[in-house]
């Protein structure tokens, strides 16, 4: 045991410094050599600090993002790739941390190939002396040739010490600078408060060029796995690394606006070397150890992102899984992984030129900040009882910095940010396709949708009673236990719920509560959603456990919906050539109609419905009250998929004094918009006392894929079932009544 908590001791092994030694040095690197000169003499010194202040809109959300979830759940190998996965759930950050692993594979190729412009003497002695242009490769090479054999033989251990030298040399770099004097005639011609904004236009293309810069501070969080207190060094190595580089930069951009002219600083790429004491050497040697310390921050981070996929098997192939994530030694060095990367960053540093892919990897940082920020909002918004970190940032700054990276992706460069959300959704649908089995969001999800549906809720009831009187939508509840044996009432359920209203699905199981029964309420739940998964339906489904149909109606109905709204609808439905339930839906009829819900009764056939036919709404002088509910009823179905090819027809039957007035009122709903049909979808047939109703109904609406025929509760007093059952083979039918008049707004 005691040699097994060595091993575990030695595999934690860091704290804080490197954290802040990795983030600082790739945040001071190659960018803040070669490019900050142009910005300040493109821009201006304001302006180079709005770039900096609008970087860091995102920089420092995420770094206060990723200091918190680090200190609410433990953060192993694979950096921000592990927080991501773990929260958006392992496809979503599979799909993210490839692309992240390959912009840190890549930045390994852009660091060493920057180190060689710190030879730019020995370039220009040749060209000018010898008059032989050499290749920046003949020192990119094998300088990438060299940190690979160091980093494969001798780890992170060595590049950990490796780093604390050339920072060293970096910082000594810029006291030289700070301590140097003004270059050419530019002394005491800069005034900070009469400095303007220069050349705005250009802006975004400025700061393109400079925002590579501020992406180093999340560098140090991929040395998550080999912390001993991931909780406190993550957040304290990452702020203060972000924070210091934030101040550094602005020292830095007074110290050039202050020492060189526009001209100069736009001139000379390492303007820099001109300032500084010992400024020829120095300089060089600084752009040389901060390129190099990037480099090995990139080359440590990128083997354990690439590690932490293979470990959850995010690739295709399980055997280049197993080979990736295996580890040597007691450290847990990532050496195969190490090697992809020094390959990978190898041919583009043999190719000397990452401009092309350059744009797509600083999108690719974006996705990845802008994901830990959203984690970060999402959290904050879900309240879940687990989400107790002890350093908590501020909800705003989360959705600040998930704002700032998407709006500053598309001002960069439109193209390469759609690029860059093409290519990882194509990459997602790939990595869906091999991991099944792992499909869906994660937790954080759920919690956040809970946490917006009980606001809904509680919003929605607030809201009152008289709102949704003036807006009428439904609210529909349905009872059944005969799921399994015919769908036709889920169906109405779904057409009814699926763009206007709100459904919920009771399959009722008989008998009383207990231990089994309620393990057969579970199993028939699953079962119900597996019947209707493959359905397109908006509808929520649920198992009741009753010992009487009416028990189980009087449980259901005092029960709000899932819309924070109070049902208003029931929905009954018996099969036409076997009604053996019918009877006891009549016998809670006026139950339900005491409780003041509209009635819908469908009496379900055994015929397939042919949705290009249409839905018939038959209106008399008895059921006028219902004669608005069925008509909101039936555009209401209409806006389901399935019934995308039908259309109404309403039937008026008329008393010949009745006429007129009926017409009228029917053409001035038309005229207003609030029937919103046409004339010919309207037909009037006279009431004829030798002919019944039913009998009309049967004659015209043979063929219509849905009947809706109004009911009202004195008749079934008087004709009890009959009133259901004395339209034949007509089809399916859909019996309404309304518990009063429904306004059609």
């Amino acid at each position: 045991m005691a040699i097994m908590n060595d091993i575990s001791q030695n595999r934690k092994r860091f704290g804080t410094a490197p954290v802040f030694f990795t983030a600082i040095s790739t945040i001071l690197g190659a960018i803040l050599f070669l490019r900050f000169g142009f910005a300040v003499g493109t821009l201006g010194f304001w302006g180079v600090v709005l770039i900096i202040l609008v970087g860091h809109a995102v920089t420092i959300p995420t770094a206060l993002a990723i200091s918190e979830i680090a200190t609410n759940k433990k953060v192993e190998g694979g950096g921000e790739y592990f927080i991501i996965s773990r929260s958006f759930g392992l496809n979503i950050g599979g799909t993210i941390g490839l692309a992240l692993y390959l912009s840190q594979a890549i930045s390994v190729a852009f660091y060493v190939i920057a180190f060689t412009e710190a030879f730019e003497f020995l370039f220009n002695y040749f060209a000018s002396e010898l008059q032989i242009t050499l290749p920046r490769q003949i020192i990119s090479v094998p300088a990438m040739i060299g940190l690979s054999y160091v980093i494969l033989k001798k780890g992170a251990n060595l590049g950990v010490k490796a780093l604390y030298i050339v920072v060293g040399v970096l910082l000594l770099a810029l006291l030289l600078f700070f301590l140097g004097k003004p270059f050419g005639a530019s002394e005491g011609t800069f005034v900070i408060g009469e400095s303007g904004l220069r050349n705005m236009p250009d802006f975004f293309l400025v700061f393109a060029i400079i925002f590579p810069a501020f992406t180093g501070m999340t560098a140090g969080v991929g040395l998550s796995g080999d912390l001993k207190k991931p909780s406190k060094s993550i957040p304290l190595g990452t702020l203060l690394a972000t924070f210091t580089g934030m101040i550094m930069y602005l020292f830095v951009i007074w110290k050039l606006a202050t020492s060189a002219s526009p001209d100069d600083l736009v001139g000379h790429q390492l303007i820099m070397g001109k300032i500084a004491v010992g400024g020829a050497i120095i300089i060089p040697l600084g752009l040389a150890a901060s390129t190099i310390s990037s480099a090995l921050g990139s080359i440590m981070v990128a083997p354990r992102t690439l590690q932490a996929l293979a470990s959850d098997h995010s690739l295709p192939s399980e055997r280049i899984n197993q080979w990736l994530k295996a580890a040597k030694g007691a450290d847990n060095e990532p050496q195969h992984a190490t090697l992809i990367t020094c390959i990978i960053a190898l041919l583009f540093v043999a190719l000397g030129n990452v401009n092309a892919v350059a744009g797509i990897i600083s999108m690719f940082f974006m996705v990845t900040y802008g994901s830990l920020c959203l984690i970060s909002f999402l959290n904050h918004f879900g309240s879940s009882p687990s989400y107790r970190p002890s350093f908590k940032s501020k909800w705003y700054f989360s959705l600040l910095g998930f704002l700032a990276s998407i709006w500053i992706m598309f001002r960069i460069s439109s193209v390469y940010a759609i690029a860059a959300i093409v290519v990882m959704i194509l990459v997602y649908l790939f990595m869906n396709r091999y991991h099944r089995d792992r499909q869906g969001l994660s937790g954080i999800f759920i919690n956040s949708l809970f946490q917006l549906n009980r606001n809904l809720q509680v919003f929605l009831q607030k809201k009152g009673k008289k709102q949704r009187e003036l807006d009428w939508r439904p609210s529909a509840i349905c009872i059944s236990s005969d799921s399994f044996n015919r769908t036709r009432a889920f169906d109405m359920l779904n057409w009814i719920s699926y763009k206007y209203g709100f459904g919920t699905y009771i399959h009722r199981i008989h008998g009383y509560f207990s231990h089994d029964s309620s393990e057969r309420a579970s199993h028939e739940l699953i079962k119900l959603r597996e019947q209707f998964d493959s359905l397109k339906h908006h509808v929520y489904l649920d198992t009741l456990i009753s010992p009487s149909y009416t028990s189980a109606l009087a449980q259901a109905i005092q029960v709000p919906g899932i819309s924070g709204m109070e049902n208003n609808l029931v929905l009954f439905e018996f099969a036409q050539d076997n009604p053996h339930n019918l009877p006891e839906i009549i016998d809670n009829l006026s139950m339900i109609h005491a409780g003041n819900f509209d009635l819908g009764i469908l009496r379900s056939s055994p015929r397939e419905i042919d949705f290009r036919n249409e839905i018939h709404i038959w209106i008399r002088r008895s059921d006028y009250e219902n004669a608005n509910l069925m008509i909101l009823l039936s555009f209401i179905i209409l806006g389901h998929p399935d019934w995308k090819k039908s259309n109404i027809k309403i039937f008026e039957v008329y008393q010949p004094y009745d006429l007129l007035a009926v017409k009228e009122r029917v053409h001035q709903l038309i005229h207003t918009g609030r029937l919103p049909i046409t004339k010919k979808n309207l037909e009037w047939i006279q009431a004829d006392p030798q002919i019944p109703f039913h009998t009309l109904v049967t004659q015209h609406s043979a063929d219509a894929a849905l009947c809706l025929v109004g009911f009202n509760m004195s008749r079934i007093k008087h004709d009890g079932s009959r009133v259901f059952s004395e339209y034949g083979d007509l089809g399916n039918i859909l019996f309404v009544n309304s518990h009063k008049q429904i306004d059609i707004q």
